[in-house]
C-alpha cells in the first residue's frame, strides 16, 4: 500500500485513509442514533479520552497512555452497562436493514389473516388483547416471561386465550409465523405516556415498547373502546378496521423479505 505523505515518523498510508474514513463514519452514524439522549453525552466524553488516549501513544507518553487507557476501559464497560437500552435500538435497527431481512423467512399470510380476524371480533366484544408478531429477530427473552404454548395459530384458540375470565389473558401473546409461542408474557413499557394528546393504557404503551426494542409488529385492542391499534418501529396507529388490519399486516409480515430484496435492487440500479 502506496504512502500519501510521511511527517516525521508518522506514515500516513491509502489504508490509513479508509480506515480513518470507515471509523469516522461509523461514528457518526452512532452519535446520530444517540443524539438527544444522556448516553450522546457519555459517547461524546469516551471519544475525547480516546482521542487523547491516540495523542499521548503517538508522542510516545507511556504513563498517560497507561491511565488514558484504563479511564477507557471503564468507561466502554460503564457505557454497556448504563446504556442497555440505547444499544438494543442501535441493534435493532441494524436488523431492521434490508439487507438482513433478505435472510429472514416471510410470514404466511394465513397468519395475518388469522391475527386480523381474531383482533376483530374481540374488538367487537371489547376484550382486550395484545399481540406480538415477529418479523425477523426472536424475544425469548420475553417470551419465558409467560407461559410457554408452542401451538399452532388458529382464531379460536386467539380469541379464547383473550376471554377476561381465562388465567391467560392477561399480558400479551407472542407469534412466531404462524406458532403462538406463548402468552401471559411481561412486555417493556415505552416511556411515551400520550398519543395525539389522549393518555396511553398500559397495554398501549407495553405494545408500543416491544415495538421500539425489537423487529415486531403489534396489534393491541383496547378494552374500554374496542379500537384496534398496531405498534411497529415504535410509531402508533390507532382505529384500523378489519380490511385496514389485513392489509396492514399483510403487508408488514410477508412482504417484509421480498421488499428488502427489492430495495436493495433500487439501490444498485439507482448507483449503477
Amino acid at each position: 500500500m502506496f504512502d500519501l505523505f510521511k511527517f516525521g515518523f508518522i506514515t500516513f498510508t491509502f489504508a490509513d485513509l479508509i480506515d480513518i474514513l470507515i471509523v469516522s463514519f461509523i461514528l457518526l452514524k452512532l452519535y446520530t442514533i444517540l443524539r438527544g439522549t444522556i448516553a450522546a453525552q457519555i459517547f461524546f466524553g469516551l471519544m475525547i479520552v480516546l482521542i487523547l488516549s491516540f495523542i499521548a501513544q503517538a508522542a510516545n507518553f507511556k504513563a498517560l497512555s497507561w491511565l488514558l487507557k484504563l479511564v477507557t476501559d471503564i468507561w466502554v464497560i460503564a457505557f454497556l452497562i448504563l446504556f442497555q437500552p440505547e444499544i438494543r435500538r442501535v441493534l435493532v435497527i441494524l436488523a431492521r436493514n434490508p439487507f438482513f431481512k433478505i435472510f429472514s423467512r416471510p410470514v404466511s399470510a394465513e397468519t395475518a389473516i388469522i391475527v386480523a380476524e381474531a383482533a376483530y371480533e374481540l374488538s367487537q366484544r371489547q376484550h382486550g388483547a395484545l399481540i406480538v408478531l415477529i418479523k425477523s429477530s426472536g424475544i425469548r427473552g420475553f417470551a419465558e416471561t409467560g407461559e410457554i404454548i408452542n401451538a399452532r395459530l388458529s382464531k379460536g384458540l386467539l380469541t379464547s386465550i383473550f376471554f377476561p375470565r381465562s388465567t391467560l389473558h392477561d399480558g400479551a401473546v407472542i407469534i412466531n409465523n404462524n406458532v403462538i409461542e406463548a402468552a401471559r408474557c411481561t412486555l417493556p413499557l415505552s416511556a411515551t405516556t400520550k398519543y395525539q394528546g389522549d393518555n396511553l393504557g398500559m397495554r398501549h404503551r407495553a405494545g408500543l415498547g416491544i415495538s421500539e426494542q425489537a423487529d415486531v409488529i403489534t396489534v393491541i385492542v383496547s378494552e374500554e373502546t374496542g379500537s384496534i391499534s398496531v405498534a411497529e418501529e415504535g410509531n402508533l396507529t390507532r382505529g384500523l378496521s378489519k380490511e385496514a388490519l389485513k392489509q396492514r399486516l399483510t403487508k408488514n409480515l410477508q412482504g417484509s423479505t421480498v421488499k428488502g430484496i427489492r430495495n436493495i435492487f433500487k439501490k444498485n440500479v439507482r448507483e449503477s
